[in-house]
């Protein structure tokens, strides 16, 4: 029976307090994992987190970093291997959120803000945990992206301009880290239903849903189902992938 089995195995998620992050730090505990919970400010999240992993039987710690700053990423893998041991998974997950505009409106300060979050995060996060990944030779990077780098939808021009950069980064690292054994892939949510949704009962959206083939929007369960599939065994000959989990709203093209 093919199992999406990851005992033993040490997983960090960015971005762990967040709607997404929350569903994927549990799914990947259910699957096996012990987990490093990053949050940059929720502290009560994160802490209430730690205790559902460890409900489960699974290993985690809380570390608050900013991942945009290379330091902070540094002290995260640190306190990272002193309190579970080398990562095998990382899930770059945060992003910085801001009021999206048009290109002539947009701030500055929200470009550069995307570029820090979605490019340089994971730059960092290369940086810091990989090496430790090639010497073991093998490992998993994962990165959430976004239908939107597909849609270039007006408004998105900030969000468009950091996952697009994010997925040159991730595609490029494929090819550098593969021969050790490395998978780097991403995962790309189309406008997921969260707890948010689920608490004022607005999962529903017509608007949106009638250009989907699947006639409905997806849910944090079935994005944290895909992470945790890339993350497993199962995955081990698929890199360089950007995977939509949007129920066909956008479809790459050959």
């Amino acid at each position: 029976m093919l199992q999406l089995d990851l005992t033993g195995k040490i997983a960090l998620v960015t971005g762990a307090t967040g709607d997404l992050g929350r569903v994927m730090v549990r799914t990947l505990a259910d699957c096996g994992a012990d987990v490093v919970i990053h949050y940059r400010s929720n502290e009560d999240k994160a802490l209430e987190l730690k205790q559902a992993v460890e409900a489960l039987g699974r290993r985690a710690i809380t570390v608050q970093a900013d991942i945009t700053k290379q330091g902070d990423v540094n002290r995260l893998q640190a306190e990272a291997v002193a309190g579970l041991g080398q990562v095998d998974i990382v899930v770059a997950n945060a992003v910085i959120q801001y009021q999206w505009e048009s290109v002539l409106k947009q701030p500055i300060e929200d470009y550069e803000s995307q570029f820090e979050s979605c490019v340089m995060q994971s730059v960092y996060l290369a940086k810091a945990f990989v090496p430790a990944m090639v010497e073991r030779g093998g490992g998993r990077f994962i990165g959430i992206n976004t239908e939107c780098a597909m849609q270039n939808a007006p408004g998105q021009s900030a969000y468009v301009a950091g996952k697009r950069g994010m997925d040159g980064v991730y595609r490029v690292l494929a090819k550098e880290v593969g021969e050790s054994g490395i998978t780097v892939n991403q995962v790309a949510p189309g406008w997921t239903i969260s707890d948010r949704d689920r608490a004022t009962g607005s999962e529903r959206n017509e608007g949106y849903e009638k250009n989907v083939p699947l006639k409905r929007r997806g849910s944090d369960q079935e994005i944290a189902n895909t992470v945790v599939f890339l993350a497993s065994e199962l995955s081990s000959f698929i890199t360089g992938a950007y995977v939509p989990v949007n129920g066909g709203n956008v479809m790459p093209a050959i």
